[in-house]
């Protein structure tokens, strides 16, 4: 079979497509024949070296959908030619999605609905599962509460658009006023360009005076405005930052408003299912897609994966095997 390989961590050049055997799945897993490979951030760092949960070589790749070729001796509840899909992030990690053929353990896959796109459900775990954690498990969102993503045209925040919609909350989201035509129409009540100098303002106006929950990717830069924008007991939650030393020019803002902070990260999932069926069920549905801006082939790995660190297009990247 075909698989994207790396012998040693570094830049996007040492993935190399190498024909490898076909793995065979142990007791607890499921051997898939993969249809489609979400590409992330985190792909990069695994490759450089960053996160290193298991050295070279391998094959990247921790999301995935696709078709059960084989199942383990012990796996009970799936059977060959069962759709599925999931993630490999969250209590340790999976590597190996970018290939035509993956063993996965099965606490990291659900059954994917009929009628689902297998490249948006590819794409859709890391993503699915990061903004489900933050908006549902930590945020708590309720219906009528106003919620605001930052980044809505990223992978996770027009995610989170859709759930925050999902769940009757009042979306307001930031992003280039070239996406703010889709971000409406993905649920977003009030999109608004990220760049303007008003911008508290335009947020605190367009939540009737303050925020209930918000979804910060870039703590760096929005930890103060965050507190600024917040109502009285906003929930902020956290999923990165680009400076890894965040800080408040003054706190008060938060106090007087008690703001709670939460940081997050999925790998902390304590079971990735549990979020994995929420997104299927809205995907099957018809209340959450995952936008698919451009898909790759295998021997286009190494492309993808200097794209997905660019931050310019919508939604999310994939690969075909």
């Amino acid at each position: 079979m075909r698989a994207v390989r790396l012998s040693e961590h570094g830049g996007p050049d040492v993935l190399e497509v190498e024909e490898i055997d076909r793995p065979e799945p142990a007791a607890d897993e499921l051997l898939l024949e993969i249809e489609a490979a979400g590409v992330n951030p985190v792909d990069t760092y695994f490759r450089e070296g960053s996160y290193e949960p298991l050295g070279p070589p391998f094959t990247p790749g921790v999301d995935f959908a696709g078709v059960v070729a084989e199942t383990g001796s012990g796996v009970e509840g799936f059977e060959e030619g069962d759709r599925v899909y999931g993630t490999g992030i969250g209590n340790g990690s999976f590597q190996g999605g970018y290939a035509e053929y993956a063993t996965v353990p099965t606490d990291r896959v659900v059954h994917l609905p009929d009628g689902v796109d297998a490249r948006e459900a590819g794409a859709a775990g890391v993503v699915g599962v990061t903004a489900w954690r933050a908006l549902i498990d930590h945020a708590d969102l309720e219906p009528a509460e106003s919620c605001l993503v930052h980044g809505g045209s990223g992978g996770v925040g027009h995610v989170a658009v859709q759930i925050g919609d999902a769940v009757s909350a009042r979306v307001v989201t930031t992003a280039s006023e070239q996406h703010h035509d889709t971000l409406e129409g993905l649920g977003a009540d009030t999109a608004l360009d990220y760049s303007r100098d008003d911008l508290a303002d335009a947020v605190l106006e367009a939540s009737d005076g303050g925020v209930d929950a918000i979804l910060d990717h870039r703590l760096d830069d929005y930890l103060q405005f965050d507190a600024e924008v917040a109502a009285t007991g906003c929930r902020v939650v956290g999923i990165g930052e680009n400076d890894p030393d965040p800080g408040f020019t003054s706190v008060g803002a938060a106090r007087s408003a008690d703001v709670s902070y939460q940081f997050m990260t999925m790998f902390n999932t304590p079971d990735l299912r549990v979020p994995l069926r929420g997104v299927a069920d809205l995907m099957e549905r018809g209340r959450l897609s995952v936008e698919i801006d451009r898909t790759y082939d295998l021997e286009e790995a190494a492309q993808a994966q200097r794209d997905v660190m660019a931050d310019s297009f919508f939604g999310k990247l994939v690969l075909e095997p």
